[in-house]
């Protein structure tokens, strides 16, 4: 599926790459969120305040009149990555960069709200549209502040969309979820204080760096003999830093990790032997710890009908052959804020394209998408739009 005669499609790309060469990252989206209250303006939309956030934008587009509201939600933010792709819309920001695709999924609700008004469908539907353009999503703290900000009224939505860039589909293909998408994820900070000493004469300290290895190995056992083994779980160490020199037996070592889990009693399971663990510690190494756990957000949990609904525009747009539901992953995803609270789906837009060098992963410092997704993603969601309010 190749859509690059549509007419959006130069608009699209330009105003794609605009926010790919000013990447912001989580709460400091100044310049992103002015650049989409410009084009919801121009456009003729209402903006709606958020109470005490700085970031983020809320736009209402109105059809005829109508009871029901359809949210359509773009996180914005930016990864604090040094972009290493070398193309004319590489970041002007150094250690910044829209390594995530949040540059495409706001064009894309941007485009949304300009495809419907420009093809006379804004005119036709019965309700309104309201355009949630979400900060923070990768520090996981967004949803909760615009929520905190109002943003679930002025109207309230009946139900709410959302997309996201898909390395695993090519250019054209669509996934869907049917009930869970991501996993529930959290964070943890763990320092490890012991005594300092010299490395040959162990016995006169307190060794930090032995109680954390014992303890990543124990953490091992969390997932491995107490989840069940038809669920699952991860728990992963992502720092672990200690010492100076090889002969001195360091004062403390710092740990950062997170837990991934599908259920709530899994979630739950894992935070508390994690704890158990932690606390087991003192007795076993004479060290002491200081714990500081993260909360992030339950898992992203995908309403049939809604999905159903979304799987029906899609296959509108690009075939039935294009579109699938597909597995749940383990990543993290604060729109679970929202489905949480109102009925909603995730959609996934495949955007490699391997014949264009377009092959490298989320997060990656080479990532980038062929461009030619942006008119499909604002085509699905425009057709997604017209069914249910139309």
């Amino acid at each position: 599926m190749n859509l690059s005669n549509h007419p959006l499609f130069e608009w699209l790309k330009a105003l794609r790459r605009a926010f790919h060469q000013r990447p912001e990252t989580a709460f400091n989206e100044i310049e992103t969120t002015a650049r989409i209250k410009e084009n919801l303006l121009a456009l003729g939309l209402e903006l709606k305040n958020l109470d005490g956030l700085a970031v983020g934008a809320v736009g209402v587009l109105k059809g005829a009149p109508g009871k029901k509201v359809l949210g359509l939600r773009a996180d914005i933010d930016a990864l604090p990555i040094q972009e290493l792709n070398d193309v004319p819309y590489q970041s002007q920001y150094q250690g910044r960069m829209h390594a995530c695709g949040h540059d495409a999924h706001t064009a894309i609700m941007l485009g949304v709200a300009k495809n419907l008004i420009e093809s006379g469908r804004a005119q036709k539907i019965k309700g309104k549209v309201k355009f949630v353009f979400q900060p923070a999503e990768e520090t996981l703290k967004g949803a909760r502040a615009m929520i905190a900000a109002g943003v679930l009224k002025r109207p309230a939505m009946n139900r709410i969309l959302a997309c996201h860039m898909w390395t695993e589909g090519r250019v054209g293909q669509v996934g869907l979820y049917k009930g869970l998408s991501h996993a529930a994820t959290d964070f943890f900070n763990l320092t490890i204080y012991g005594k300092s000493s010299h490395g040959a004469r162990p016995h006169k300290g307190i060794d930090p760096i032995v109680a954390g290895a014992h303890f990543v190995t124990a953490l091992q056992t969390i997932v491995s003999r107490n989840i069940d083994p038809i669920d699952t779980g991860v728990v992963t160490i992502g720092k672990f830093a200690g010492g100076t020199v090889a002969n001195i037996i360091p004062d403390k070592v710092e740990l950062q990790g997170t837990l991934r889990a599908f259920t709530g009693a899994g979630r739950e399971l894992i935070i508390t032997r994690l704890k158990e663990i932690i606390a087991g510690l003192k007795t076993t190494f004479r060290v002491e710890t200081a714990f500081e756990f993260i909360e992030g957000v339950a898992a992203c949990n995908n309403t049939a009908e809604v999905s159903e609904a979304l799987h029906a525009a899609a296959v509108k747009v690009v075939g039935k052959k294009n579109v699938s539901f597909i597995s749940r992953c383990t990543g993290g995803e604060d729109f679970a804020l929202f489905t949480g609270r109102i009925p909603g789906a995730l959609m996934r837009l495949g955007c490699l394209n391997p014949a264009k060098g377009f092959i490298h992963p989320l997060h990656s410092s080479r990532f980038d998408i062929d461009e030619s997704v942006l008119p499909i993603g604002v085509e699905i969601i425009s057709q997604a739009v017209v069914d249910y309010l139309g």
